[in-house]
C-alpha cells in the first residue's frame, strides 16, 4: 500500500508543478496521469493478491 501512496504523491506533485509551470503543464499533466496509472496497476495487483489468499484460505 505504501507503493501506492508514494505513486499517487508523485502524480500531485507533477500537478503542482502543472499549476506554477504553465509552460509545461502539458506535460507534466501527463507524466501525473502515468503515475496514477501506475499506482492503479499497483493497487489492482495488490487486490488480486488478497482475492487470491482469500479464496485459498477459503478452500
Amino acid at each position: 500500500m505504501e507503493a501506492v501512496r508514494r505513486l499517487r504523491a508523485m502524480a500531485s506533485l507533477c500537478r503542482q508543478s502543472a499549476a506554477y509551470h504553465p509552460e509545461r503543464s502539458w506535460n507534466l499533466l501527463a507524466e501525473a496521469e502515468y503515475w496514477e496509472h501506475l499506482a492503479n496497476g499497483k493497487l489492482l495487483e495488490l487486490f488480486r493478491e488478497r482475492t487470491a489468499s482469500s479464496n485459498e484460505l477459503a478452500a
